[in-house]
């Protein structure tokens, strides 16, 4: 990663920041001197994070905050605990994630879309207007190159009507983040704000819990040796997050810290507008 700068005074919120790329994440931005904010989904698992972050970074202004992204009523209560404790925003970052052999979440939605996508898109809208008033700032959506379908039914995203594949639907529901984001980013323009996404790289982590699939143990097992560790993983994120450079483009997709190209489907504007009115619609709140 380039030098990394200075990040004194910078308020930043990673969700997901117990193991992995969130961990991470959070570890170096305390590095660089953020008042990192964690939010973090099992309480024990966030306290133990939040101690080791502190610990290694030598940074005490670590907080943690517990909410489940999955549940739109937490994602609310989680929006105004931050409004209500931060003065400013500067660094949103929409990590929290995974994929997962069919559930659904606490408002009856299907897991992998409520808590890739809906999830976040709903808390980045409901701090909208503290990243305004922080502005410049910027919003960061941790997606995969696994967005790359070639098709989405706009009529069945939650897999309803089609064979449920947790790798479809992960698939999915990072294709229809990166929509969002260009989206967001078009809306945002002149605000001050940026909204940009990423891939992490084949990263080592339990985005599939402690039970995946038997075939997908096999894989992972074979794959493992050749892919990221998390420090790795979290650098993309961190290069966004941080660099001046990155700080002045908005409606972007990165992958190893450099600005490559989106799917076609993540980028037509159709598409887009229409995962944009539903999303809305699914998580009840309106952005003109």
């Amino acid at each position: 990663m380039n030098e990394r700068a200075s990040m004194n005074g910078k308020i930043c919120v990673v969700t997901g920041a117990n193991s992995g790329i969130g961990k991470e994440t959070a570890l170096g931005l305390a590095q660089m001197g953020a008042h990192v904010v964690m939010v973090c989904r099992n309480a024990d698992k966030g306290k133990t994070a939040l101690e080791d972050i502190r610990r290694e970074s030598g940074n005490c202004q670590v907080d943690l905050l517990i909410a489940d992204v999955s549940s739109q009523a937490s994602v609310r209560a989680l929006a105004e605990q931050i409004r209500q404790k931060y003065p400013r925003l500067d660094v949103l970052i929409n990590n929290a994630g995974g994929a997962r052999q069919r559930s659904l979440s606490a408002d009856g939605i299907e897991m992998t879309v409520a808590t890739n996508h809906l999830g976040a898109a709903l808390l980045t809208i409901l701090l909208l207007d503290l990243l305004k008033a922080s502005a410049p700032s910027r919003i960061i959506n941790v997606s995969s190159e696994a967005h790359k379908t070639r098709r989405i039914e706009m009529n069945d995203l939650q897999f309803e009507r089609r064979k449920y594949s947790g790798f479809a639907a992960y698939g999915q529901s990072k294709l229809l983040m990166n929509a969002f984001t260009f989206e967001l980013a078009r809306r945002l323009e002149g605000t001050g704000v940026t909204a940009n996404c990423l891939h992490p790289g084949v990263v080592a982590t339990n985005i599939w819990g402690m039970n995946p699939p038997f075939a997908l143990k096999v894989i992972i097992a074979l794959a493992k040796p050749f892919m990221l560790n998390s420090k790795q993983g979290a650098e993309c994120t961190l290069y966004v997050a941080t660099s001046p450079e990155a700080g002045q483009v908005c409606g972007k997709y990165f992958v190893k810290s450099k600005i490559v190209e989106s799917s076609p489907l993540s980028r037509d504007p159709k598409v887009a507008g229409e995962i944009w009115q539903w999303t809305q619609q699914m998580i009840g709140t309106t952005l003109a």
